[in-house]
């Protein structure tokens, strides 16, 4: 029996069968889809294990030389020969499609192109700790960079997984069972009612035979007395 109420009619049996058949497609490119946002959010999930696992020990080592630094330097020198930066970044923020899911996309340019204009004081009076503390803040910036482009497209793919996942599995389990057990149901009917008008019809000809051959036989009696 249909699970919803449905008009067992030829045009319903047409339109549900037409319904049934996109139904159909649409799971089959959902499917697809859904594999390949896990192929692809599978490839960004490691990528982001390696980049975190670089940018955890860049920033480790740079706090390790900043303590450094910071003991064997006066706080008077290291405000001072911190105060005033040498170089910028300029950061810009842009999307790209993948597979309907707009995931970020950062780049980033310097105000100088000198690699080594990263530092802000002078050599004399400060200590080499410091110098490799910002070096090595300054080598893990595109790492870094990448690393927060790389956390937000998993989120922005997993949720889009999650939302594709959903909508597969109502029309493998919810929508197209239920058009299949419609279909099957006007079907039924359809034939039920085939063969209800068939057996109507031969019972109108069984008695319209039958009284047309009563009919000979009271005309053949009439010709007879007369």
């Amino acid at each position: 029996m249909a699970k919803t109420q449905v008009n067992p009619t030829r045009m319903e049996l047409t339109r549900l069968k037409k319904k049934l058949v996109t139904a159909t497609r649409g799971h089959k490119l959902l499917k697809d889809k859904r594999d390949e946002l896990m192929r692809q959010f599978l490839e960004l999930v490691r990528e982001n294990k390696t980049l975190r696992e670089t940018v955890e020990a860049g920033i480790a080592a740079a706090n390790k030389n900043f303590v450094l630094a910071r003991a064997g330097m006066d706080d008077e020198v290291l405000n001072v020969a911190m105060m005033a930066p040498m170089q910028e970044v300029y950061l810009e923020a842009s999307e790209r499609n993948v597979m309907s899911v707009e995931i970020p996309v950062f780049e980033y340019k310097t105000r100088s192109g000198d690699e080594n204009n990263i530092y802000s004081y002078g050599f004399a009076f400060t200590s080499s700790d410091l110098d490799g503390a910002i070096k090595s803040l300054s080598d893990i910036l595109p790492d870094l960079l990448r690393l927060a482009e790389v956390e937000k497209s998993c989120q922005l793919m997993a949720a889009e997984i999650e939302k594709t996942r959903r909508r597969v599995n109502a029309l493998e389990h919810v929508v197209i069972p239920e058009l299949r057990e419609n279909i099957k149901y006007i079907t039924m009917k359809l034939d039920e009612n085939e063969r209800s008008t068939q057996i109507r019809l031969m019972k109108v000809k069984d008695m319209m035979l039958e009284e047309a051959h009563h009919y000979k036989e009271h005309t053949g009696q009439a010709y007879t007395q007369s």
